[in-house]
């Protein structure tokens, strides 16, 4: 592409005319709807454990399993746990605060089993993924991802979200550790062929991704989608990816 579109591209992406040769993204209620995918799911595999629970439980119910035990996943990045244990804890624990104790052996087998099934035919891009995607491509920008899970799963899930065009993908088990470590996101600057400081890193999470990839040398940003107040941040935010294409005018 020419290098007109590309430097237009690169300015509006900072907004300061720095050049951006390479764009990674988080995958995870950053290019798609994780929380979606897991609360419709959970649900379908646990109404019969929950009979006449009404709207509010069962946003309670997601809430505990995808925001309050988190403590697990830590778990599981650190080698403590398997995938599917903490999974199935993080089940244990929502159906609990109900007064529901998941059974050892078949019944926690079958649940698990179904979950798994389920939960990535609900996974889907955001609105504002495509276009960036487009713009980037338009403008020669190579992009990738860099995730906190196994490369073969989130491989499934960007697949199944439509997002089979993002070749490159950088998980925990690609490098052997997880962010904010600086060499899992260094990976998908080696991937892309890019330098850190030309290279943007946009996620949700505001430590793991925007102050995690900074710290690495890569310039980080915070997606920000859910308007959560963070005090003393002062790195850019932004609440949709559509803004990474928006030129800023000051």
């Amino acid at each position: 592409m020419g290098s007109t579109m590309e430097g237009t591209l690169s300015t509006a992406l900072f907004g300061s005319g720095v050049a951006v040769r390479g764009v990674l993204f988080d995958i995870d209620d950053t290019l798609v709807d994780l929380e979606y995918s897991m609360t419709t799911a959970l649900r379908d595999v646990s109404e019969h454990l929950l009979p006449g629970l009404d709207a509010a439980g069962w946003e309670k119910f997601g809430r505990i399993f995808t925001h309050e035990t988190t403590h697990f996943y830590d778990r599981y990045l650190a080698g403590e746990l398997t995938f599917n244990e903490q999974r199935l804890l993080r089940g244990r624990a929502a159906l609990g605060h109900f007064g529901v104790e998941l059974g050892e052996g078949e019944e926690s087998h079958a649940w698990l089993s179904e979950y798994a099934r389920l939960q990535p035919s609900y996974v889907r891009a955001f609105d504002d993924v495509v276009p960036v995607l487009d713009a980037l491509d338009a403008a020669g920008i190579p992009y990738g991802a860099v995730s906190n899970n196994v490369h073969d799963y989130q491989r499934v899930k960007l697949d199944s979200a439509g997002l089979s065009r993002i070749s490159v993908l950088v998980g925990t088990d690609s490098v052997g550790v997880p962010k904010p470590d600086p060499a899992i996101y260094l990976e998908g600057v080696r991937l892309l062929g890019t330098r850190p400081e030309e290279t943007l890193y946009v996620g949700d999470n505001r430590l793991l991704d925007a102050d995690g990839a900074t710290a690495a040398g890569l310039r980080g940003v915070w997606l920000n989608r859910v308007g959560e107040t963070a005090e003393g941040f002062s790195g850019r935010e932004i609440d949709s990816l559509a803004r990474l294409l928006e030129q800023e005018r000051v």
